[in-house]
């Protein structure tokens, strides 16, 4: 269904449908929906399953089995649902922390997207909320506050999955831009409870609260609590302007300040070892190398390095404007996660 740029919409009894909702970020979306009294098409694949923790209304929830990347799975999911009664909420997606080409990043985050694309397009949806990254926002220096974009190039963002990202939210622009009613989301970096264990920073913040992280470096990035980030996606429906881009975001934390928050929600004992960039960065090639060899997730990487020391001051006042987005306190963000992880383990 095709709407004027900066036109908002209205929800009645739209049928949601939700791509990587086995993920941390789409299953938060999910399960908001769901609270919300929303029926939810959850795309899953094959070996995945909405999360545990969603039971509220889980009677309106269907899964549907399938993958962005191959667009006849994604029939049955867009069936049977009458036309300009449908809000697609694209969370697939792979985060990846190397700069190393990976064709199966780039088949998810552009090819997958693009058929997303497709089969909105084709069903004439009623509204498509792409979630993409602030990695595809080109960085600024330090000093300056980096806000929403309109075009997005590849080659002005340094990181493979930063490229992914940016060619797939150009691919969305160019779609609103031909009558698609599409918006865009930019959040930064997500944690908080019922996290995945393959995340980088679920990683991190796991070993830490368990007490098997012995170092860590100097540096921090812009986090926020994935429940405000899918509370901001639903609100989004509403409230965000067809065509244009929004940053979800908190604010910049120290990672020093991340553990030391986390040790007193869990009374685990106080990281004193942190490592300067620049002896951390002179030993990740060499990381790298042993994590490839002994097939093993890397918890640090020259490009994840480059990240934590790089400018990560990004400003939502476009969302909050908007459509009311709103974040909560870091602080409950980081007991709520680390007394998860205690429970879970």
């Amino acid at each position: 269904m095709s709407r004027a740029k900066g036109q908002v919409i209205k929800m009645n009894n739209e049928v949601f449908i939700v791509t990587g909702a086995a993920g941390h970020l789409g299953s938060h979306v999910v399960n908001e929906l769901l609270t919300q009294g929303r029926h939810v098409r959850a795309l899953v694949l094959p070996h995945e399953s909405c999360p545990d923790f969603i039971e509220e209304n889980r009677h309106l929830l269907r899964e549907y089995t399938g993958d962005v990347c191959d667009p006849d799975s994604l029939v049955k999911v867009f069936s049977d649902i009458s036309s300009g009664n449908l809000i697609v909420i694209h969370c697939a997606g792979i985060v990846s922390i190397t700069k190393k080409e990976n064709p199966r990043v780039y088949a998810v985050n552009v090819g997958g997207t693009a058929n997303i694309l497709d089969a909105c397009k084709k069903h004439k949806v009623n509204r498509l909320l792409y979630v993409s990254s602030v990695h595809a926002i080109p960085p600024l220096p330090h000093g300056q506050i980096m806000r929403e974009v309109d075009t997005f190039d590849p080659d002005s963002v340094p990181g493979y999955y930063d490229k992914t990202k940016a060619l797939a939210t150009q691919l969305v622009l160019d779609a609103a831009a031909s009558g698609l009613d599409a918006v865009v989301v930019h959040p930064s970096g997500i944690v908080g409870p019922q996290g995945l264990s393959t995340g980088n920073m679920a990683r991190l913040m796991t070993l830490y609260v368990l007490g098997k992280l012995p170092v860590a470096v100097h540096g921090g990035f812009d986090f926020v609590d994935v429940r405000d980030v899918a509370n901001g996606i639903i609100a989004a429906v509403t409230g965000a302007k067809s065509g244009e881009c929004y940053i979800l975001s908190n604010r910049y934390v120290d990672l020093r300040e991340m553990f030391d928050t986390l040790s007193k929600a869990v009374a685990v004992k106080r990281l004193k070892m942190y490592l300067p960039l620049w002896i951390a960065k002179a030993f990740a090639p060499f990381a790298e190398i042993y994590y490839r060899l002994s097939h093993t997730a890397p918890l640090f990487t020259r490009y994840s390095l480059f990240t934590l020391s790089g400018n990560a001051v990004y400003s939502h006042e476009k969302a909050s404007r908007d459509f009311g987005y709103c974040t909560r306190s870091l602080k409950d963000t980081l007991n709520d996660t680390a007394l998860w992880i205690k429970r879970k383990r």
